[in-house]
């Protein structure tokens, strides 16, 4: 197999060759561009693939482990607002109530809004588990470990599409990276390792034929196209509320929900309580 080592070897040993004898062509040094911006865009693809794989875990943990207490906050909120409602009787109590009650009502789709945590009629049981200290399925890691990391850059390095010169091998390493892409986002560290062996006992790609120097120019202003998108999508996850919380506590994330939960558990008993007293009130 010709990894991107061995064929930015092969640039460098045919360069050394053309200056030992016959004149360089005129598209070498074009090539030589084209192999190095073929490399740095797939590093770029793979530290944009990581860490969109960060931002998306720990969304899911944020998830996890705050949605029940944000839902349960929310239903004190109504709770409240319909109590004062009902001991004052003023019209702005009353809407305030009713809005406060609409806000909670279910609503169409809301099981694929709230992925999993919540179907039209309530809280699934795994959620409602969480509200009452009941065990329940850990959450995601948040990040896939060093070994998966490490597995996860080589694959992308060696079967990435980008090194395809021919449309049938370009299908063959998407549908590759596709499987590639989802067992990282799991973590999965085993089959990383049977994917690249996989990779290691499939086809010989074929070696890069020399391009006319206007495929080059064309295949450079594709990279070039390529990044400035790639580029786009790392803003927008670097813009994203659990990006700005994800880099509060890059090292230990899983202490930084902990500390919100907290929080929102001290809310929840104080709401608790103010409702109790409006109650008791009645």
């Amino acid at each position: 197999m010709t990894t991107p080592e061995a064929e930015q070897g092969d640039v460098a040993g045919a360069a050394r060759s053309t200056s030992d004898g016959a004149a360089a062509r005129p598209e070498e040094r074009l090539e030589r561009a084209v192999r190095a911006a073929e490399q740095a865009l797939i590093e770029y693809e793979i530290a944009v693939e990581t860490f969109r794989v960060e931002v998306e875990n720990f969304s899911r943990l944020h998830q996890q482990r705050l949605g029940p207490l944000y839902a349960r906050l929310e239903e004190l909120e109504a709770q409240i607002a319909e109590a004062t409602a009902a001991r004052t009787g003023d019209p702005d109590d009353l809407r305030r109530a009713d809005e406060a009650r609409a806000r909670l009502m279910p609503i169409p789709g809301v099981e694929e809004l709230l992925d999993g945590w919540m179907d039209g009629e309530g809280l699934f049981p795994e959620a409602a588990a969480m509200l009452t200290d009941q065990p329940v399925r850990p959450p995601q890691r948040v990040r896939p470990s060093e070994e998966a990391r490490r597995l996860y850059r080589e694959l992308a390095r060696k079967a990435h599409p980008d090194l395809a010169q021919r449309e049938e091998e370009r299908k063959r390493r998407e549908e590759f990276i596709t499987r590639v892409n989802a067992a990282y986002a799991r973590g999965d560290e085993t089959e990383l390792r049977e994917l690249a062996a996989e990779w290691a006992a499939g086809p010989v790609p074929a070696e890069r034929e020399p391009s006319p120097s206007e495929e080059l120019y064309a295949r450079l202003e594709w990279l070039a196209q390529r990044k400035e998108l790639l580029t786009m999508l790392a803003k927008e996850l670097e813009d994203s509320a659990i990006a700005s919380m994800l880099r509060l506590a890059p090292d230990d994330p899983d202490r930084l929900l902990e500390e919100i939960a907290e929080q929102l558990r001290a809310d929840v008993t104080a709401r608790e309580a103010e409702l109790a007293t409006l109650l008791g009130q009645g």
